[in-house]
């Protein structure tokens, strides 16, 4: 009997532990596929995203022994709804809204901030100091896009800003007269419109409209979302980060990005 009872005691504790701690050998990981240098769709794998905020997601998991998947999926908005129901376990860059957090944990530290301008055409230059300066015109972004919880929250009250699925269409409505500004990150504005040869038609008004930390997240669905795996991401994560590497790879993949035929 007692022989018995240690082997039920034995089943227990090994089941416990298997429940605990499921198996994670491959995360599938996701992101805008419109944010070069960070991110984009690659050119000779589609089906995929590259850019510099997968390859330090990369060199964070490595030596982790596990691997990662990098899916492009097709659009910024349909990444999140993935990531809210648990089809995909991380997203490689976002910023900190309150519907966000209801499904997504956020990693610490930010990886980077980002800066987001208001673009305009050189020809079409309007004083703006403040998010006031913005009301009464006509703006244009990815749909789904967010700027900080801040400036969400005034936009949606007082500005009139369309969402559109590239951030190429945008820059096309704004030189047609169609809109009078484009919402856009200043780093991903200045590589976009330099490989679009647009550079020398658009400016980025001095102010940002918000400078917001971008972090990698887990799907709170996601089965390796663990605390354990959380706390050896981010022991690596705030190693490379101070040790300025991001900076490194963003040189690295600008010049990618840049030598691709538009």
């Amino acid at each position: 009997m007692r022989v018995l009872i240690a082997v039920l005691l034995a089943l227990m504790i090994f089941c416990k532990s298997g429940a605990a701690e499921p198996s994670c050998e491959t995360l599938t990981v996701s992101g805008n596929p419109e944010y070069p240098p960070l991110l984009w769709e690659d050119p000779l794998n589609p089906e995929h995203l590259t850019g510099a905020a997968t390859a330090l997601l990369a060199e964070i998991f490595e030596p982790l022994g596990m691997k990662l998947e990098i899916q492009s999926l097709g659009s910024w908005a349909r990444v999140q709804r993935h990531a809210r129901v648990g089809e995909l376990d991380m997203i490689a860059g976002a910023f900190i809204t309150s519907e966000r957090i209801r499904y997504m944990d956020y990693l610490l530290p930010p990886f980077t901030r980002a800066p987001a301008s208001v673009w305009v055409p050189k020809d079409q230059v309007f004083e703006y100091r403040h998010w006031p300066d913005l009301q009464g015109k006509q703006g244009a972004t990815l749909i789904n896009n967010s700027f900080g919880q801040g400036f969400d929250r005034y936009a949606e009250k007082h500005l009139q800003i369309v969402g559109v699925r590239t951030i190429e269409q945008s820059f096309a409505m704004a030189l047609a007269g169609r809109v009078d500004y484009v919402l856009y990150e200043r780093l991903q504005g200045q590589v976009k419109l330099q490989r679009l040869g647009l550079a020398e038609k658009f400016i980025a008004l001095d102010v940002p409209v918000s400078n917001e930390g971008l972090f990698f997240t887990f799907s709170k669905n996601s089965k390796c979302n663990t605390f354990e795996l959380r706390e050896r991401i981010a022991d690596r994560l705030y190693t490379l980060t101070n040790s300025g590497r991001l900076d490194e790879l963003i040189s690295e993949y600008t010049a990618r990005y840049l030598s691709l035929r538009p």
